[in-house]
């Protein structure tokens, strides 16, 4: 059993860096002239390439993917060093490649970012410059939510700063000169929004076993939050009539709650321009996964080799006491409709 004083500790490790936010927010604000120059001439930085949105729940392993992708360096992404520059990543971009392209090494003067990608991460936080970033703050510029993480498409169709986004992450592409992957659950109930202003884009889905899946959120609640009962992850519409529920009816409704959207989401995506993953499929064979995804993206004339892992191991494996609990609930959600 954890003491009192190690649950606080560990709940400290993830609390906001205040002094951090004040000092970004400082350097995001003063970078928004350079970001509008930038954006202005992104056409001379070349052709644009796909964004790769990876859709999922919380706990279904989006992280691992993330980093496999990383690793197999077949796309840009948001890194640690990227996600600083939230308000003005076009400029961050330039300074990331700057900093860690070995094309602009001089003399090696700068060369002590960390640029291997492990698959290590603890609750979606990863280690390294170079290490994928959740990318969340950049999202939250766009996304006017209040007490719900969520708001109709129609609305967003109307408060969202369009072009703006579009024009950010499509230079982003130009820059790297690679499809850019990015994390995107806190649209997962907004599927048919991204696929309607993007044009180049593929969405990807990580489904996993549903009860594994709703045992790694209550873990992830215990650790980060300290109990069970405290709510994890984005305020999905949903939120409002699980919260009062017990912490397994309310992760079974969550989980399955967005299951759902993501399903129904996918359905208005054209067929070339989607694919889901089923997490144990892809722990067990990931270069079948790499083939299906570079398959899709040939479709952008792009053509890359596997050089990642052959296997991932399949973490979390519940006692049969939760599987069974957890199972009975997710029984009562399906017959509760």
């Amino acid at each position: 059993m954890n003491s009192k004083a190690e649950e606080k500790e560990r709940e400290a490790e993830f609390k906001r860096n205040l002094q951090l936010e004040g000092l970004l927010s400082l350097l995001n604000g003063a970078l928004g002239g350079a970001e509008k120059k930038l954006l202005e001439t992104a056409s001379s930085f070349g052709p644009d390439y796909p964004l790769i949105f990876l859709m999922g729940p919380l706990r279904s392993g989006t992280t691992l993917f993330m980093q496999w992708l990383a690793r197999c360096g077949i796309v840009a992404y948001p890194t640690n060093l990227l996600s600083r520059f939230y308000g003005a990543p076009v400029t961050g971009a330039h300074i990331q490649l700057m900093l860690t392209d070995p094309r602009y090494n001089f003399r090696n003067e700068i060369l002590d970012f960390n640029s291997q990608i492990s698959f290590e991460s603890e609750n979606g936080k990863t280690i390294g410059a170079l290490a994928p970033n959740e990318f969340w703050y950049f999202w939250r510029r766009f996304l006017p939510f209040k007490e719900l993480d969520w708001l109709p498409d129609e609305e967003l169709f109307r408060v969202v700063d369009q072009a703006r986004l579009v024009s950010e992450l499509t230079t982003l592409t130009r820059v790297f000169k690679k499809p850019f992957a990015l994390k995107s659950m806190i649209l997962n109930y907004n599927i048919p929004f991204l696929n309607t202003i993007f044009s180049k884009a593929l969405f990807v889905q990580i489904k996993r076993d549903p009860v594994t899946n709703v045992a790694s959120i209550l873990e992830a609640r215990k650790r980060q939050l300290g109990s069970e009962n405290e709510w994890y992850s984005f305020k999905i519409p949903e939120y409002l009539q699980l919260k009062d529920l017990d912490p397994i009816n309310q992760s079974v409704g969550q989980l399955l709650s967005i299951n759902k959207a993501l399903k129904k989401g996918m359905e208005s995506v054209d067929e070339s321009r989607k694919m889901v993953v089923q997490y144990e499929e892809f722990c067990q064979n990931p270069r079948q996964v790499f083939d299906e995804l570079v398959t899709k993206i040939d479709l952008f004339n792009l053509n890359y080799r596997y050089c990642g892992p052959d296997f991932f191991r399949i973490s979390r494996n519940p006692d049969e006491k939760d599987k069974s609990e957890i199972g009975k609930a997710i029984t009562r959600y399906y017959d509760e409709g």
